[in-house]
């Protein structure tokens, strides 16, 4: 059933129910027209909020639905139960895409009980500001629905919020998972019949919220190993998995692994529902990960002292969002004061909540400690923009290859010398990508390129994942390549191989064009083409990125292609 609402063309909402195992039905909040979501990372496709009904002899709703659904989605619930009749209401965590409608759901059905971790219960009591019913259930318990339908619940902190559970229904094998195995992607499909065109949007969403909890990834996913395979997984977004499920799940596993193999830890602090505190935490931490350091993420709020202290101790560097004054998140800041040493490295930034701790009085006790700065003080004067989740995420790669250097430099040094001399003779041309998102900007000299098909015209170009602009080159999105001109490249070469501090622009002192897509063109390119990314496909250390040829034009027909000639072939 598809029930649509009349909306402006930039706010198309509808909703989609369907039964989807027995006894149990999927309500879906179909987003079409979203754009951004939780790091303001960029939506290609649009994104669905679902929850879902399990019927025994007692009712248990999974998850309600974004405030934006409130007629919608509790005509829908309504149309499928009376709210008097609903027994329970499972919250997998207290994000507001999902837990957004609660108090008007509770308004509905006031007898029902909350379930939930502590932490989530903790949250949720701030959240509506009202008594209600609740059972606090912790990993492994169970909750009984009658006619076979046992609920056993799964705890996954940390993905991507400190309160989230997964749900797992004996009777069925649906597996609830909230965020977990999810995709920002909005689509009729109820489930994910055809894998290519999901794929880039789920290893998206992946990189974006979950690589940055890649250890708690795992560890879920150790708990969930305990029980028998779901037939179905039911997901927080997008399509719920069904024909390639294991696939899918497994690549969770894959990624993670590969993200945890590093010794050198970095931990990102935060302080869960306070200001801008989880959005800008993740944009540090996914830079971070970018550069194959393993990274953690801890709420301040709700983590324990000593847990706090044995984090810290197991730390190369630590990120910290700045938490409110005069709480026990402030303590918790104490905790990590006490526990740093000076081989580590630190960075700090504000939450932007109303009553952050000053972020110069905590940097400096640190530096009294001999703690050097990753990175400069973010300081936020106004909501954060596309341009300062950049600069967070730019951040958190100068933090992440901070870290690596050693490493970087003994790679350098460990391949065979004749193999090493052979690679080196690979000559290249000398281009510089440039990609524009709304306030996003981001350049890269590049010589790893080439023509890669006729019909369409097509590239590849490799990109390091640790590049800034690597963000901006997701499927369906644009760029230039701009090709430099033999005899005239060394000054943009110069200029953009130097050294970017986050967050700074790029195109300063450069001479640039504007297309009518946005996209900007350097002046003094011998030719441009204008991409759009329609695949890529990881190689180790590089994106190898598939793109189609939309645009381009040559300004000088008689110039020549500058060309690049390495010595060596393992570093640029």
């Amino acid at each position: 059933m598809n029930v649509a609402l009349e909306q402006p063309k930039t706010q198309r909402l509808s909703m989609q129910v369907a039964t989807v195992a027995a006894e149990t039905t999927a309500i879906r909040s179909l987003d079409w027209d979203r754009d951004r979501f939780d790091i303001e990372f960029g939506l290609r496709n649009g994104t669905t909020y679902n929850s879902f009904l399990v019927r025994g002899d007692r009712v248990a709703l999974v998850d309600a639905s974004h405030r934006k659904f409130h007629d919608l989605y509790l005509a829908c619930l309504q149309e499928q139960i009376d709210p008097t009749q609903m027994d329970y209401l499972v919250i997998s965590h207290t994000e507001p895409d999902h837990s957004g409608l609660v108090p008007e759901v509770l308004a509905l059905a006031p007898q029902a009980t909350v379930v939930g971790t502590k932490v989530a219960l903790q949250f949720l009591a701030d959240l509506i500001h009202q008594p209600f019913a609740q059972k606090v259930v912790k990993n492994g318990d169970q909750l009984d629905l009658g006619q076979g339908h046992i609920l056993q619940f799964i705890n996954a902190p940390n993905l991507h919020w400190p309160d989230t559970m997964a749900t797992y229904d004996r009777k069925t094998q649906v597996l609830f998972t909230c965020d977990i195995f999810g995709m920002h992607y909005c689509s009729d499909r109820l489930y994910d019949e055809v894998l290519a065109d999901i794929a880039p949007d789920y290893r998206f969403y992946y990189d974006c919220l979950m690589a940055p909890n890649a250890r708690s990834v795992l560890s879920a996913m150790k708990r969930m190993d305990e029980l028998p395979p779901p037939v179905l997984v039911a997901n927080g977004h997008g399509p719920l998995l069904k024909h390639h499920a294991a696939q899918l799940m497994q690549n969770y596993r894959t990624w993670s692994e590969s993200q945890t193999k590093g010794e050198t830890l970095a931990t990102v602090f935060y302080t869960a529902e306070y200001g801008f505190s989880d959005r800008l935490s993740q944009a540090v931490a996914r830079g971070i990960a970018k550069t194959g350091v393993a990274v953690e993420m801890m709420d301040l709020r709700s983590a324990d002292l000593q847990e706090i202290r044995e984090q810290v101790g197991r730390s190369s560097a630590l990120a910290i969002a700045m938490p409110p004054a005069g709480t026990p998140a402030e303590t918790a800041v104490t905790a990590i004061l006490g526990s740093a040493h000076s081989k580590q490295t630190v960075g700090f930034f504000e939450s932007y909540g109303g009553d952050d701790l000053p972020i110069d009085v905590l940097a400096n006790r640190f530096r009294d400690l001999g703690l050097p700065l990753a990175f400069p003080l973010i300081r936020i004067q106004d909501t954060p923009s596309e341009a300062l989740y950049q600069l967070c995420d730019e951040a958190g790669t100068d933090l992440g290859q901070r870290l690596t250097v050693k490493k970087t430099v003994a790679q350098m040094k460990s391949l065979d010398v004749d193999l090493d001399r052979a690679m080196g003779r690979l000559a290249g041309g000398l281009y510089v990508l440039t990609a524009v998102q709304g306030a996003r900007k981001g350049a890269m000299l590049a010589s790893w390129v080439a023509q890669a098909s006729f019909k369409p015209l097509g590239i590849s170009v490799a990109v390091a994942k640790d590049r800034a602009i690597e963000t901006l080159m997701q499927v369906g999105d644009r760029f230039v390549l701009n090709v430099l001109a033999e005899g005239n490249a060394s000054g943009l070469m110069q200029h953009f191989l130097k050294r970017f501090a986050p967050g700074a622009d790029r195109f300063v002192g450069v001479k640039t064009q504007t297309l009518a897509s946005g996209q900007l063109v350097l002046s003094e390119a011998l030719s441009y083409i204008e991409c759009e990314v329609s695949q890529r496909l990881e190689a180790n250390d590089h994106w190898i990125v598939y793109a189609v040829a939309v645009d381009g034009k040559v300004a000088n027909p008689d110039g020549l292609t500058a060309t690049h000639h390495r010595k060596v072939g393992n570093h640029y």
